[in-house]
């Protein structure tokens, strides 16, 4: 590429699930300036942190009790491959390298594996348990209130560095460097701070304006990951899944680029729980200690933001939180499908959040159907574009305060739009394919809290007309359950699967 000072790459056929909207039109507050201190008069907005005088002491982060958390494995077990394995992603599994697995098993060719093989998994090397410094709060890695008042376009063009000027073609739409990071902020609802911190760590592209002909901006170098949109989204991702892992008490370490398990220090919170494990993806495991302490990351983040713990929007759910009371998202007397149980509410790194639901009534595979769905609830459009639309259902017109919900692959004919303001059952629009991957048209549903996605089957369930969702424990398999009556997620037309209102 030869574009002096401006990138321009072309990304053939992004499925990653892939939405967009425009930023905020809110006004642009310069977090970067060096007089950053929140000084001045207390704030009565609740979008903007507290005030702190220029010469008040940083607090240190509140102690938090130990959090059990799984204990790393220390000895030899034995997988059998499953239909669709790969060595990759029983790695993954497995807190290993892929060579890990390749090597233990002596594999000329690691592709040619087969359901029913019986690979041998070797224990991890495992170091000292990983620092309890607290790097970021909760709020900092969501797309949390905080978020409301900031610009992303005019942060970046207020930088001395190229991200200004770069340029991406992205699903056939030329995207700015600016709409690329709102967008994967928006999608996997990360906040936007953290992602421009993380690019001037990894890249230096906010504060340089020294050309890098770079494929790799974060420095993840994967086949597949090029470019700023595919490295930004995978980024956020790792974000989510070390964060809402870490919340489930799901993991128990974090694997370094070198192969080292780092047993996770169960005082940290989720928001450092899910830098420490992006971090661990890119970093082998001396460089990640110096990455996640004091003078690391956070050093970065300050330079551009302030003390991360001024965002520290606390709690971002509350221990009383309830669920408003919401509707099935389709017409009386249609009927539809129940598809998908608890599954990931955007990509497969966030929270078990969302449900699928298509019509009974259709072709299967990617077909039109004249089937609507519909508002679960009262309140206002935030968001609609690229099959994603987003009703704020709490009164404001945020998507990142209290409750929203999120409908995914909504065709673009009949679309409803944005700041149109609904009431429950009122139209959304038809369930199709558009805005990622998809195997049939459906309705892809879930909820979020002040920017956390909330899980479908945990300690606050997904209800709709009294129907409660339960997990089974593998992603897309679940309940929907009213009283003595029970459907579960199939992806065909079944007698067990059918639900109407």
């Amino acid at each position: 590429m030869t574009m002096s000072r401006r990138l321009f790459i072309t990304l053939l056929g992004v499925s990653l699930i892939g939405c967009t909207r425009q930023a905020h039109t809110a006004p642009y507050i310069n977090f970067s300036q060096p007089e950053y201190g929140w000084a001045g008069k207390p704030t009565a907005d609740p979008y903007l942190p507290p005030t702190r005088l220029p010469d008040q002491p940083l607090l240190t982060p509140t102690p938090s009790p130990p959090k059990p958390l799984p204990t790393l494995r220390t000895e030899d077990i034995y997988y059998t491959v499953q239909w669709g394995d790969s060595i990759r992603n029983i790695a993954y599994l497995y807190n290993l390298l892929p060579e890990d697995i390749i090597e233990a098993n002596e594999m000329a060719n690691p592709s040619l594996i087969y359901s029913g093989q019986q690979l041998l998994i070797p224990a991890p090397e495992i170091s000292e348990t990983g620092p309890g410094y607290k790097i970021i709060p909760d709020s900092e890695l969501v797309n949390s209130p905080y978020t409301v008042r900031f610009q992303t376009d005019a942060f970046i063009n207020n930088q001395p560095g190229f991200l200004k000027d770069y340029l991406e073609e992205v699903d056939g739409e030329v995207l700015s460097g600016a709409e690329i990071v709102q967008r994967v902020s928006d999608d996997y609802s990360v906040n936007p701070r953290l992602l421009l911190a993380i690019i001037e760590y990894q890249s230096g592209w906010l504060s340089s304006r020294e050309w890098q002909d770079n494929p790799y901006p974060l420095n993840y170098r994967e086949g597949g990951y090029e470019g700023l949109y595919r490295q930004l989204a995978w980024a956020a991702d790792e974000l989510n899944r070390g964060y809402y892992l870490w919340k489930v008490k799901g993991i128990g370490g974090w694997v370094c680029a070198d192969g080292i398990n780092v047993p996770i220090n169960p005082t940290i919170n989720a928001g450092t729980a899910g830098l420490q494990q992006l971090l661990s993806r890119f970093l082998p495991y001396s460089e990640w200690l110096l990455a996640v302490s004091e003078g690391g990351f956070v050093s970065t983040y300050m330079d551009l933001f302030g003390y991360p713990f001024d965002y520290n929007y606390t709690p971002l759910i509350p221990l009383d939180l309830k669920q408003p009371t919401l509707q099935l998202p389709f017409e009386d007397g249609v009927t539809w499908l129940f598809t998908g149980g608890p599954h990931g509410g955007w990509d497969n790194g966030s929270a078990w959040a969302a449900l699928d639901f298509a019509p009974a009534e259709k072709d299967l595979g990617c077909s039109y159907s004249d089937d609507w769905v519909v508002a679960v609830a009262d309140g206002p459009i935030v968001r609609s574009d690229h099959g994603a639309v987003v009703q704020s259902i709490d009164g404001d017109f945020y998507g990142q305060t209290g409750w929203a919900i999120l409908y995914m692959h909504i065709e673009t004919r009949d679309r409803v739009g944005f700041g149109a303001q609904l009431q429950a059952g009122d139209r959304i629009g038809h369930p199709s394919c558009e805005g990622g991957i998809s195997t049939g048209s459906h309705l892809h549903i879930a909820r979020r809290y002040n920017g956390e996605w909330i899980p479908a089957d945990q300690e606050l369930p997904f209800v709709m007309d009294d129907w409660v969702s339960r997990g089974l424990g593998y992603p897309y398999e679940g309940l929907m359950i009213h009283g003595d009556q029970s459907i579960q997620a199939e992806e065909t037309i079944t007698e067990f699967n059918q639900i109407h209102r």
